[in-house]
This record gives C-alpha cells, sequence and structure tokens, in this order.
C-alpha cells in the first residue's frame, strides 16, 4: 500500500476493481481541505511512495471543477519541493499567506498528469503504466493546483486533485510525457504563432498514444507534429484548447517517433486586447502547452520530458534562429 505523506488520513480505503483482467485499486491525491485565500494562488501537496514495491498507474480520475480549479498537474519527483502538507508551487503567482515556497519537486521532475475544464477521467491503454515507486525514479508524487477562484470552496476547505488508479502487477510497457512549450507574447490585436520543436534523443521507439492541449483565453488552435528530415510533417494531433483540456487519442495510433525526428507544437493565439499578452502564470496571462503521451519498453521514459522555445517574436519554426523547419503546414497547423 502507499505511504502518504500526511499521516494517511485522506482515505485510507481503496476501491477494488477488475478492468480488463487488471485488479487494481484507487488511492486518493486530493488537496488535504485547503483554505486558499486569493484566486490565482498555486498550491502544492505530496505524497510518498512506498519504495519496497514498484507501482503501476494506469489511470487517473478527476475530483475537480473548474469553478474552482483551473488546471491541475501531477508530478513525479525523486525529491518534492517541500516535506510540508501543503506550499505554494507558483513560480510568479499570487502567495497563500503563511505558506512557503517551492518548486513542485527539489530534484527528478516530470509531469505525468494534467487536467483543466471539466475533463473527464482518463485510463491508459491495456499494458501501460506509469512506474512509480521501487525501481523507478518516481518516489514521490506532488499534485498542483492552480485556483481560478476561491468563491466556491465548502468552509471545510477544498479537497481539489485526482484518484490515482494503480496494480500492483508490472505493465511491460511504461508511460511517459512529453511537454512542449514557449515563453514569448502576443502583440495587442494580433493573431500570433507559438511554436516549438526539438529533436527525440532516445534510441528506442516511441509510441505516442494521447495528447493534450493547453492555453488561457486568447488559444484558438493548438497543434502537434511529427517532423523528418526537417520538412515531412505528420499530424500527432490539434484541438481547440477551449473544449475539455483532456488527453485526446492521437490521429494516427500507428504513428511512433525515433532518434532524430522532430516534435513540433503550435498555439494560434488571437489576442483582441489593447495590451500584449505575455506567457505567465495567471489568466491574464498565456499558455501554449502541447502534451505527448507516449509508451516505450522497458522500465523507464526518456530523460527528456520537456521541449521549450523562447517563442514569438524572436523563434519561430522556420525562423533565421528557429527550428530550421520546411514545408511548413501553416493552414493545417492553425485550423480546426
Amino acid at each position: 500500500m502507499w505511504l502518504a505523506w500526511r499521516l494517511l488520513t485522506a482515505g485510507l480505503a481503496t476501491t477494488w476493481a477488475i478492468q480488463q483482467d487488471l485488479v487494481t485499486e484507487e488511492f486518493p491525491l486530493l488537496m488535504p481541505k485547503v483554505n486558499p485565500e486569493l484566486a490565482e494562488t498555486y498550491l502544492c501537496t505530496p505524497i510518498r511512495m512506498d519504495t519496497d514495491l514498484t507501482y503501476s498507474i494506469v489511470g487517473f480520475r478527476p475530483n475537480a471543477t473548474k469553478m474552482t480549479a483551473h488546471h491541475m498537474l501531477v508530478y513525479g519527483c525523486e525529491e518534492p519541493g517541500s516535506m510540508q502538507s501543503t506550499w505554494n508551487c507558483g513560480e510568479m503567482a499570487t502567495k497563500q499567506p503563511g505558506l512557503e515556497s517551492h518548486q513542485p519537486c527539489a530534484s527528478g521532475s516530470q509531469i505525468i498528469y494534467a487536467w483543466a475544464m471539466d475533463a473527464p477521467k482518463l485510463e491508459l491503454p491495456d499494458g501501460v503504466g506509469f512506474r512509480v515507486g521501487a525501481d523507478s525514479t518516481i518516489k514521490y508524487l506532488v499534485l498542483q493546483v492552480h485556483y481560478a477562484s476561491v468563491d466556491y470552496i465548502d468552509s471545510e476547505g477544498d479537497d481539489s486533485g485526482v484518484f490515482l488508479e494503480y496494480s500492483e502487477k508490472e505493465q511491460p510497457k511504461t508511460a511517459g510525457v512529453l511537454l512542449l512549450g514557449t515563453g514569448g507574447n502576443a502583440p495587442a490585436h494580433s493573431t500570433t504563432y507559438f511554436e516549438t520543436s526539438c529533436q527525440i534523443e532516445d534510441s528506442r521507439t516511441i509510441h505516442p498514444f494521447a495528447f493534450r492541449t493547453h492555453t488561457h483565453s486568447l488559444g484558438k488552435v493548438v497543434s502537434g507534429w511529427k517532423v523528418q528530415n526537417n520538412q515531412d510533417w505528420e499530424l500527432i494531433g490539434k484541438k481547440d484548447p477551449q473544449l475539455p483540456q483532456m488527453f485526446y487519442p492521437v490521429e494516427d495510433r500507428k504513428i511512433t517517433l525515433t532518434q532524430g525526428d522532430t516534435v513540433a507544437a503550435r498555439c494560434t493565439m488571437v489576442n483582441n486586447r489593447d495590451r500584449i499578452t505575455y506567457i505567465g502564470t495567471t489568466n491574464e496571462d498565456e499558455m501554449c502547452n502541447f502534451y505527448i503521451m507516449y509508451w516505450v519498453r522497458g522500465k523507464k521514459p526518456m530523460e527528456q520530458n520537456t521541449c521549450f522555445t523562447r517563442g514569438p517574436p524572436t523563434w519561430s519554426w522556420g525562423g533565421w534562429f528557429g527550428g530550421g523547419l520546411k514545408n511548413i503546414p501553416d493552414q493545417l497547423a492553425s485550423t480546426l
């Protein structure tokens, strides 16, 4: 059984289920009835894995509403950012008075799940799981909640989070997440492309099976691509980021990535505001993220888990100081 860092009070009872002949249990990774005082607060809370056993996380059931939580992330860490039950964990965001401020992870940070916009439950494909605990670099899980509003939180406190469906049976395929994102800014009254790309470094065959898009209010289309030879483009997936920000199946389930392939993402932003909008942490800022959830053979995911660029106006797919990509599918990349 997993050991929770906070006194094991958050629901020791587990829910048993049989899914596709796999015996699973459910464990709550929830905020411990917190009372954030201000909107735009980012709070984190950890659980520690039982490091005597290896577990496989095979599903995620969110316990949150977009009225309260703007988005949630689950990080896998070697060491958490703090040993406190909760702490502030938004680098430039509003701070909850009386709490320390730290990153979600002190070491070994990797995102394994993301949620926003009332997205539903996620179940991984047969034989695929996120490895945690013993024989894994993930010794802690940290839940981060970005609070959009504090107006709807019960007087007893908020327990937004996710129920983790897991098994003690080792899965033959190891899941991982590659996050593509940008910095940059969108001028007032403009349509701006926020773009990023990088090459796959892992020597194994990477099997993308789901993708997720994330922007704030200015995002219209987010698309992600596989590019070979800097010019041959294949769609991984694209979506309107104003729809539920869940993980959706990739466009072609047979798609694979190999060493030397480029992954690329674009967020098309329409800024009708009278001011420049920058990439940042609050609803008044923007974000451009494209998540690729994948599986590989072996016990470890890719070491490479992020792909970030400076973004506009100084970085673009085909720019002089950009990704060097050619044959760019401008219309397909920015329309649904």
